[in-house]
């Protein structure tokens, strides 16, 4: 591999071995505009305009193939304007790729940057694919990336009754682990059609790299992640979306803001700065979101700042601030409501499909502390790590 001691992706190593995993197949690809090499070639370059290689369709998650749609926003099929080829939506009428959808492919590659966190849904979808190939016969290769949250696991189990979308299996909310690996224990625990499939490796990474140690660039994974910072924040403060303050969509600090419009943003700083929480510090911001909760009117909260990217702790920081609120402002927050449909179909609250279990709401509900809430979770990522060993590919 040319180069220095950067690390390469899994599209590197692929090329660089002149496609040879890909010989002879007819080629279907998952992907959206994060999947680029060094040079920021997207992965769907590089195949469609790969002379030895037929790709026959194209497939997208959440947000679309271009990574444009808002989220939880359904997206239509449709057809490719450069190539012709089909772009079968896995985020719309089926999560899951149909028969149909695979009838012409012999592989579906799959090459797609995740953040890391449970509750992202680009590792759903590959759920899905692997179960669907395996069922079809079609051989599945993960073009392997980084996690940019590195080695990291914590945060609590996932409880049966609450598994969905954004949760299908037990893992923790930051797992450590690639999309690669992460295909492997997948296919190897869960999957009731095991795929054919075959992992091709970053080259050069280390599971302790941060982000910035990789050389690689960071392109938006979708419209609320524009930056690397954001997916640092990420794992902690998706914890926002399952209440009815803003998580900061609608404006330029997505997941790193939090607000409404009756919060007042110095009062809040100063009590979570007192409670120290490691690596962050909170500084008042007021923000006019331009769409989703409080669109057209200002909120007022706070910003965070990690100042120190190996002690910051996501899940903890942000559910102080969500007990924070609530106790500042009992009149003003709530947690996200059910629809009367919702109610009526018995679905549960989204904070907690987002956490995992009702338990650590209505521990917030009683008043309980935030190392209450936490209780157990050491001892169950600690399981989780020495079950995952197996499957992991670097060191």
């Amino acid at each position: 591999m040319e180069g220095s001691s950067t690390v390469h992706t899994g599209i590197e190593v692929l090329r660089e071995g002149s496609f040879g995993a890909l010989a002879g197949q007819r080629v279907g690809l998952l992907t959206n505009p994060s999947a680029v090499d060094r040079q920021f070639i997207s992965t769907y370059d590089i195949l469609s305009q790969a002379a030895n290689v037929d790709l026959v369709a194209l497939y997208g998650p959440e947000h679309g193939f271009a990574a444009a749609a808002p989220d939880a926003a359904a997206v239509e099929s449709t057809r490719d304007g450069k190539t012709g080829l089909p772009v079968y939506s896995l985020y719309g009428q089926t999560l899951r790729p149909t028969r149909d959808m695979l009838h012409d492919v012999d592989v579906l590659v799959c090459d797609i940057q995740d953040i890391g966190a449970r509750f992202y849904t680009y590792l759903w979808t590959l759920s899905y694919i692997l179960e669907a190939c395996g069922e079809y016969g079609v051989d599945v290769v993960i073009l392997d990336r980084p996690n940019p949250l590195g080695d990291t696991v914590a945060g609590p189990p996932l409880e049966p009754n609450f598994t969905s979308f954004v949760g299908r299996y037990n893992l923790p909310i930051q797992h450590g682990m690639t999309l690669g690996e992460l295909a492997q224990m997948i296919n190897g625990e869960w999957n009731r059609y095991p795929a054919n499939l075959r992992v091709i490796q970053c080259e050069g990474w280390v599971r302790q790299m941060t982000w910035d140690a990789t050389g690689l660039p960071f392109v938006t994974t979708s419209p609320a992640i524009p930056h690397a910072s954001t997916v640092m924040q990420y794992p902690g403060a998706c914890l926002i979306e399952g209440t009815t303050l803003s998580e900061g969509r609608g404006t330029a600090l997505p997941f790193e803001v939090v607000g409404a419009p009756y919060i007042d943003g110095a009062r809040l700083a100063e009590v979570l700065n007192e409670q120290q929480h490691p690596g962050v510090r909170f500084r008042p911001h007021a923000f006019l979101p331009t769409s989703s909760k409080f669109a057209g009117t200002t909120c007022y909260g706070v910003q965070a700042h990690i100042t120190d990217t190996a002690r910051f702790l996501p899940i903890e920081t942000w559910l102080a601030v969500i007990i924070a609120v609530r106790r500042l402002y009992p009149d003003g927050f709530n947690w996200l409501p059910l629809s009367q449909e919702q109610y009526e179909r018995g679905d549960v609250l989204h904070f907690d499909r987002l956490i995992g279990s009702d338990t650590p709401r209505l521990m917030i509900e009683d008043g309980a502390s935030l190392d209450e809430i936490t209780a157990g979770w050491s001892d169950f990522c600690a399981e989780f790590q020495a079950e995952r060993q197996i499957y992991l590919l670097y060191d």
